[in-house]
């Protein structure tokens, strides 16, 4: 008698040999790029220690508050617990080193639902995504706006583009519920009910808190960047760290590239040269701020998975007790 397996169980199989291999050659092309164009077998090579470990702290902490203002973005009777939203903000940033299309997102929801805990709708978490990304453009706005007034004319254009897309957010926040009555939105009572939903969760109290949370998440990628770039030689530039920041953080929205973290190491490497920074330097840089990323995020992930596992331990001994 031959087997079968049913073809969901073959489909999910085959998705993720699929991502393996473009995991697997999309590290390894990159691996090939940066040893042709530096003369370093190791971007950290020849750097300070400290530095390094200190700005590894702050873009983990950058992780650590980006899960803290995801979770107020979660009604109170489906809100998840700190460390699950960690876990899935930590995976789904190391996810997204690789993968393309923007699947991270499926890897943040399927992670948050995976972990135990309060049980969290589908609906409720893709109202709690949109409502991040409105609310991450508006904190990044202040530093957007550093970033414009002080660099030069070389990237005053795209700087630009980032301000009026995060006054864009702004002002959807603002309009709220007015947003459903528009035509685009009014037609589709699935999508008006989702921007109904929108609309509830911008005009509470844990926004406000979730923004300044996202507003110290940005704080702590640019401080990173700065001690980093300091790490490496560069110099200390407040500066050079904003525009990089925004820079990439533009490039990352793009729903076309290869991955978030691989967009980025070119977009950073571009910014860098056109600021007169030499090209093996920003490339070393690229690629330093790629692997403490990456393994931040993995560290934050693991971390969040302990958490909620432990969390998940207390309550079924505790309702054992109590049984």
């Amino acid at each position: 008698m031959i087997a079968r397996f049913p073809a969901w169980a073959t489909n999910r199989t085959l998705i993720r040999v699929a991502a393996t291999l473009f995991s697997v050659l999309a590290i390894v092309a990159c691996a090939l790029v940066a040893r042709r164009l530096t003369s370093t077998t190791w971007p950290l090579q020849r750097t300070r220690v400290d530095l390094v470990a200190t700005a590894g702290g702050a873009y983990l902490a950058s992780f650590v508050l980006r899960a803290l203002g995801w979770q107020r973005l979660f009604p109170i009777g489906e809100r998840p617990d700190r460390s699950r939203c960690l876990a899935a903000c930590g995976a789904a940033a190391a996810s997204g080193v690789v993968l393309p299309f923007r699947l991270d997102y499926v890897v943040k929801i399927s992670t948050l639902n995976r972990l135990g805990g309060v049980r969290v709708g589908l609906e409720a978490i893709a109202v709690s995504i949109v409502v991040l990304g409105l609310v991450d453009a508006v904190a990044m706005l202040p530093l957007a706006t550093a970033a414009l007034v002080t660099s030069g004319s070389v990237f005053r254009a795209p700087l630009i583009v980032v301000l009026l897309f995060c006054l864009g957010c702004v002002s959807v926040l603002l309009a709220g519920t007015r947003v459903v009555r528009l035509p685009l939105v009014s037609r589709s009572r699935r999508l008006g009910a989702i921007c109904g939903r929108v609309s509830e969760r911008t005009r509470s109290r844990s926004t406000f808190a979730a923004g300044g949370f996202l507003l110290g998440c940005w704080l702590m990628r640019a401080l990173g960047n700065t001690l980093l770039l300091a790490a490496l030689g560069v110099g200390f530039s407040p500066t050079f760290a904003l525009v990089i920041l925004c820079m990439s953080a533009a490039a990352s929205i793009l729903p076309i590239t290869a991955g978030g973290a691989i967009a980025s190491v070119g977009a950073t490497s571009v910014v860098l040269v056109a600021l007169g920074v030499g090209g093996k330097q920003a490339v070393n840089f690229s690629l330093a701020a790629g692997l403490l990323l990456t393994t931040t995020a993995l560290l934050a992930a693991t971390v969040g998975v302990i958490g909620s596992l432990l969390l998940t331990f207390r309550r079924r001994h505790a309702g054992v007790a109590v049984g």
